[in-house]
């Protein structure tokens, strides 16, 4: 009898980080919108399709709905695999054993840690295809982190004094104290308040103000650049309606503690563009992380720094 080896036996475990955003997956090196599109059968164009037990998955298009639980249905497991995927391939590997570093928000990590760790491992290891290369990986361990903190987790030691993190995501907004360079989770909060509650309400004031039904990629432009290539009216409107929300997000801060003139503010996710664009704000005292896979390049630090000081090593 011939036991054939698994492609993945002898290899060194690889540190992976995602962050799984509502609005975009990404990881150390990649980026793509959390987007999913099942067909059922081969579709023609084959950008970004994964391929995963006979099935077929554009990945990056569409939308993916805001929902609290991401183990409801299948969907964040495929992105997953297609955010793997994408990795290997910037990395030029097609087969790994995997130490998965990933987050949740601050203030559901430790009661949805178990379930989401349960639903990313259920088949292991796994076979996939994505962009056409076939991958094979087996998942050895996954660390699970408070979302947003492990984009300054890095540079903590400096954070002396009093200070908030606040990490503004498509689907959730979540704020930490940080008192002498130690993250207080007694005092943190989650809210379902992300920046997509501000394409909503661009949406409805464009609707009610002008009768008109704007593409979501052009409000983006003008939420992310102050303007795009429509008429000036429709732009201000759009950022009457940013500027709206960011007050919004000031208050909810407020609510919570924020003292602008005895704490600094962090800022990190994709909504760090609004405040930067839409409100006055004194740099020396709010810092706007504008590098997306910040929080993903911060999970794989905290796990390797995890596995140092256990003695572990990664490859």
């Amino acid at each position: 009898m011939i036991i054939k080896e698994s492609p993945v036996s002898n290899t060194l475990p690889i540190v992976l980080g995602i962050d799984q955003g509502y609005g975009n997956m990404k990881t150390a090196n990649t980026v793509f919108p959390t987007g999913i599109i099942h067909h059922p059968e081969m579709p023609p164009y084959k950008e970004d399709l994964l391929i995963f037990k006979n099935t077929y998955h554009s990945v990056g298009v569409g939308h993916k709905a805001y929902c609290p639980d991401k183990t409801q249905d299948e969907d964040f497991y495929l992105l997953t695999l297609a955010a793997i995927g994408k990795e290997l391939d910037f990395r030029n590997i097609r087969d790994a054993k995997l130490i998965l570093a990933i987050g949740l928000p601050m203030t559901w990590a430790g009661t949805q840690r178990k379930s989401f760790v349960e639903y990313l491992k259920k088949d292991n290891p796994v076979t996939f295809i994505f962009n056409g290369i076939s991958h094979t990986i087996e998942i050895t361990e996954i660390d699970v982190y408070p979302q947003g903190y492990a984009a300054i987790a890095p540079y903590i030691s400096d954070f002396t004094g009093s200070h908030m993190l606040c990490d503004i995501g498509n689907g959730t907004m979540s704020a930490m104290y940080i008192e002498d360079c130690h993250p207080d989770l007694r005092k943190s909060f989650t809210e379902p308040f992300g920046t997509q509650q501000c394409m909503i309400q661009a949406r409805e004031l464009l609707m009610r103000r002008h009768q008109k039904s704007i593409p979501d990629r052009l409000i983006t432009e003008v939420l992310r650049n102050r303007k795009a290539d429509i008429r000036e009216e429709y732009q201000e409107t759009i950022r009457e309606a940013a500027r709206n929300y960011v007050d919004s997000i000031m208050d909810h801060l407020r609510e919570y503690g924020y003292d602008p003139e005895i704490m600094y503010l962090h800022v990190v996710g994709g909504g760090g563009c609004l405040i930067r664009n839409f409100t006055d704000y004194d740099p020396d005292r709010v810092t706007i992380n504008d590098d997306i896979c910040a929080t993903a390049k911060g999970y794989e630090w905290l796990t390797q720094m995890r596995m140092d000081d256990s003695g572990s090593a990664s490859a």
